[in-house]
């Protein structure tokens, strides 16, 4: 008779034979930068996540790049809003002087930028309004007017998050024609009109003003149309694929990994953040470990990076093993 329990016998054999092995390597931290001076706060529905002021986040930045943490993922907080949410293609905006902080003081960081609007509208909507909707075409233009102005300060990598159809092909034409071709996209190719959403919404004051975000976002019940939506980015020139939520999507984290020769990302969001926190709290759950065991999910459902609000936890204990 063959015996599995052979091969997981001692803690030795069973790390040799470990099929998905988690590492720093593979970790995003987002980081949340507040217009303004002398901020360090805290968002409540997310312990351990604050906003910082860009006087106050070099202690936040160390930390990161001492934990050999690779790259970052940049969230605005405007002090301006309007209806277009033009302060995302200021040269002088806060994402701008962020990244322009990091390329200055932390040359090795590798700089990724959100590119959306929810945080920058009066409406909390992810672009333009017309007739009580997002007009996804008009969007597109000022899409591509935020990316560039993002490259142009040194950003690395272009996020765009807003679901807006065209959007890759717009953003990869609008690159090449500025002579950035070698700037890479990650596509948020499959974003779920999500519940678990809403501790973000805290952290960058995004909730929208009025209906909800489901003619943009994905029905989460919906399996196949995730394949078709990954297949248009895909062909419109997208480097990096990623699913949004992760947890709750590891079936389409896997179906993407199986039909597209890319790496495949996936956002461990706030919401996914804030319950395991909170269970920790509790002491209904032992943090780490829940911890630790669903990040190793997401790398095994097909991952190749994966952005948490954990990274800084899980470099730590990977770190010191």
């Amino acid at each position: 008779m063959y015996r599995t329990r052979r091969l997981r016998k001692t803690e030795n054999i069973r790390r040799l034979v470990r099929e998905t092995k988690l590492s720093v390597d593979d970790l995003i931290y987002p980081l949340f930068i507040e217009e303004g001076e002398n901020i360090e706060a805290e968002i409540v529905s997310m312990p351990g996540i604050k906003r910082f002021s860009l006087d106050r986040v070099s202690k936040e930045l160390d930390e990161v790049v001492a934990l050999h943490i690779p790259a970052v993922l940049l969230f605005g907080v405007p002090s301006k809003k309007d209806e277009e949410g033009s302060e995302t293609w200021n040269d002088k905006g806060i994402i701008q002087e962020t990244i322009r902080f990091i390329k200055k003081n932390y040359p090795n960081l590798y700089i990724i930028t959100d590119v959306c609007f929810c945080e920058y509208t009066s409406h909390g909507h992810c672009g333009i309004i017309l007739d009580n909707d997002v007009d996804n075409d008009a969007t597109l233009v000022n899409i591509a007017k935020q990316s560039i102005s993002h490259v142009k300060a040194g950003a690395d990598m272009i996020a765009p998050s807003g679901m807006m159809d065209g959007t890759i092909a717009m953003i990869r034409e609008a690159l090449d024609n500025k002579g950035f071709m070698n700037i890479p996209i990650m596509a948020y190719s499959v974003k779920y009109a999500s519940a678990y959403y809403g501790p973000f919404r805290d952290a960058v004051d995004s909730a929208p003003s009025f209906g909800d975000r489901r003619t943009y976002q994905m029905d989460a019940a919906n399996r196949d149309e995730a394949m078709r939506k990954a297949t248009f980015d895909d062909a419109e020139g997208a480097d990096i694929l990623m699913v949004k939520p992760a947890l709750s999507y590891l079936d389409i984290i896997r179906d993407l990994k199986n039909n597209f020769d890319r790496p495949i990302a996936c956002y461990n969001v706030s919401g996914e953040y804030a319950m395991i926190k909170a269970a920790g709290e509790k002491g209904w759950i032992n943090e780490e470990k829940v911890m630790m065991e669903s990040l190793r999910s997401m790398k095994r459902a097909g991952a190749a990076i994966i952005i948490t609000y954990f990274a800084k936890d899980v470099a730590k204990i990977l770190l010191n093993r």
